[in-house]
């Protein structure tokens, strides 16, 4: 009888490596491991190799590097949209890209089960499955965390090792990692007690601040229509662009941070993110848009930054919401065109410069010196008017006041 198939997301590591057997002993699948490149280094041929001899019955490894960046970075850095203040979200947008391509081959393969290695208390189980039901709810999910009787990352060496499935992680260096070209994520292990401060030898991405350059950096980014175009003058294309900036920005110790945050399931986490080039881009992007755009605009942005920001976190990319908030966001870029200068130095990241042909910044009006644009005199009539509410109500209430002095 013709096995049933089912679509791994696999990546080489522990847990889907471990998945992948126990697929094939639990259910009987043959089994079709996907890894999907998003920028993470890992050499993808021997990924294949290792899925194809650890029982997989063919392997794919999707380049997909240029359309998670522009279809999916591209319009969250539009967006201006950050978890809780601090999270640029480098994990979170690119569960719906893998899952898109996972549903994609599971329909040309046939397969008839999509299986993931997210664990029944992350977010990435949410992203997963929500995108693989907007995009095919007919694809069974097969979440092995949720159901099998293994309890930890230990008990996955342990089932390793007993399976002969070779693996590079150890009991003594159990970190979970997540990497793409936009950023590199650290968890578990000491760093599940927030009182431990964090070894800064795990970064990958980033020096510590003391170990970058004692010379600032400067570098100039330059944007058309909220979307990044070229470092110093030079064109380049998105993958490069990104590339060139997290080398100049790690080197310079900018991106990391260390936070708490508040998972979708109920629980706090914490987690070391690494996102150099895309700090330098969201800062830049942040400092044009305060040239360019008008205060109501902005202010309101910020309003849809942060419903966005949940969205993109929670696995609601292929939402009809997300999908018009893009819209009013794409239409509020039409002028976040020009460049900014940053400064880099030893983690630190800041905006020093911009220009635009959109700017709303006019010297004439603003300078100390003399002008002839403007009339101080007209201030008087406009403070009289916008603090009108305020007389009025001191007007009353010297009224009452003297109304209960009368009546005493």
């Amino acid at each position: 009888m013709k096995k049933e198939k089912v679509v791994l997301a696999y990546s080489g590591g522990l847990d889907t490596s471990v998945i992948l057997t126990w697929l094939k002993e639990t259910y009987g699948y043959d089994v079709i491991a996907v890894c999907v490149n998003v920028g993470q280094e890992d050499d993808f041929e021997e990924v294949k190799k290792k899925a194809l001899a650890t029982g997989a019955v063919d392997a794919y490894a999707v380049d997909v590097v240029e359309e998670f960046i522009t279809e999916y970075i591209y319009p969250t850095l539009k967006a201006g949209a950050v978890y809780e203040d601090d999270y640029l979200l480098g994990t979170s947008f690119a569960r719906p890209l893998i899952a898109k391509k996972l549903v994609e081959i599971a329909e040309k393969e046939g397969a008839v089960a999509i299986a993931h290695g997210a664990t029944g208390k992350g977010n990435d189980q949410v992203r997963f499955e929500a995108t693989i039901k907007a995009l095919n709810p007919r694809l069974k999910i097969i979440a092995p965390w949720r159901i099998w009787s293994l309890k930890s990352r230990e008990d996955c060496i342990d089932y390793a090792q007993k399976h002969n499935i070779p693996i590079t992680v150890t009991k003594n260096k159990i970190y979970s990692r997540d990497q793409n070209i936009w950023h590199i994520s650290h968890e578990g292990g000491n760093l599940e007690n927030p009182w431990n401060e964090h070894d800064e030898s795990i970064y990958m991405m980033s020096v510590a601040p003391q170990d970058a350059p004692d010379e600032p950096t400067y570098i100039e980014i330059e944007f058309e229509k909220g979307i990044p175009v070229k470092i110093n003058g030079e064109k380049y294309d998105p993958v490069t662009m990104l590339t060139i900036l997290n080398k100049i920005a790690g080197e310079n110790g900018v991106g990391t941070i260390d936070i708490i945050e508040n998972r979708l399931v109920g629980m706090k986490s914490r987690g070391i993110y690494e996102t150099p080039g895309g700090t330098v881009l969201f800062k830049a992007h942040k400092a044009l848009e305060k040239l360019t755009l008008d205060r109501d605009t902005l202010s309101f942005k910020k309003i849809v930054a942060e419903k966005y920001a949940q969205l993109v976190y929670d696995g609601l990319w292929y939402t009809p919401l997300r999908e018009a908030l893009s819209k009013f966001v794409d239409h509020t870029q039409e002028c976040v065109t020009g460049k900014v200068k940053m400064k880099l130095y030893k983690g630190n990241c800041v905006a020093v410069a911009s220009v635009s042909p959109y700017s709303l910044y006019n010297e004439e009006f603003v300078t100390f010196g003399e002008d002839d644009v403007y009339n101080q005199k007209d201030a008087e009539g406009f403070i009289n008017l916008f603090a009108l509410p305020l007389t009025i109500r001191a007007i009353m209430n010297e009224k009452k006041i003297k109304e209960e002095k009368e009546v005493i």
